[in-house]
């Protein structure tokens, strides 16, 4: 996770995470009028097709810029004690996917992510599935612990709604690969190569990555009790802060 902080130095990381920002929030706020699922706190999302393309795209750029997109979409209509739980989810739904790319073994094709095979779109669709419980388990767990929203309510829908969405960002990100790869806007040809971190148990890393989101989310929203979930879910996102520095 090195180059979460090192891509700070790189003026095109900087602008990249801008424009990952400003794209998100600008269809965060397009649609603050939509469907609404909880009032006050979430909606039907049509931008969450764009962290997965951003992030294997843009890499750290995609974590801050979602993050920082999501924050700023709050402003507009849902801004409140969450919002801090939502920034690191989001941050964490731009960070999940890019980080285990590659590292999702036997299943990683090995490819960069053009999605123009089968196995690339496997790869993507199970990626997509736990990033989406990844973020689900943080914010439902720090919606809960304020007592807004219960745990096996909003977690399911946030899985749910991600996971969907997901799909339609693989679409989205096989229409343009080409074109940011031809522009150098790839970001692992922006950065330099000593200043982004090397994995250090991948393997244990993304099976930590699918216990704290795939399986917290499941423990949490179908199995537990609702008076045990603030304590037991606090370990599973342990086993998701662990995996951020594995990974």
């Amino acid at each position: 996770m090195k180059e979460i902080f090192t891509m700070w130095k790189n003026v095109r990381m900087v602008l990249l995470t801008a424009l990952c920002a400003a794209l998100y929030a600008a269809v965060l706020i397009a649609f603050k009028a939509g469907i609404v699922i909880v009032p006050g706190i979430t909606e039907i999302r049509p931008a969450n097709i764009l962290p997965i393309a951003f992030s294997l795209l843009f890499g750290p750029a995609a974590a801050w810029g979602c993050a920082l997109g999501n924050l700023i979409g709050d402003f507009f209509g849902t801004v409140g004690p969450g919002s801090f739980f939502g920034f690191i989810g989001n941050f964490l739904l731009g960070f999940v996917p890019y980080k285990i790319w590659g590292h999702l073994f036997p299943i990683s094709s090995g490819e960069e992510p053009e999605m123009t095979n089968l196995k690339q779109w496997v790869e993507f669709i199970i990626i997509g599935f736990i990033s989406a419980a990844v973020c689900a388990v943080v914010i439902a767990w720090g919606l809960d612990l304020l007592g807004l929203v219960p745990f096996k309510v909003l977690s399911t829908i946030i899985t749910s709604n991600n996971t969907a969405a997901h799909i339609v960002g693989g679409i989205l990100l096989l229409l343009i690969w080409g074109r940011v790869k031809k522009i150098g806007l790839y970001w692992k040809d922006v950065m330099a190569e000593e200043d982004v971190g090397k994995p250090i148990l991948p393997k244990i890393g993304v099976l930590l990555m699918i216990i704290g989101g795939v399986v917290g989310w499941i423990v949490g929203a179908f199995i537990l009790p609702g008076e045990a979930i603030i304590g037991t879910i606090a370990l599973f996102i342990v086993a998701i802060i662990v995996a951020m520095f594995l990974l």
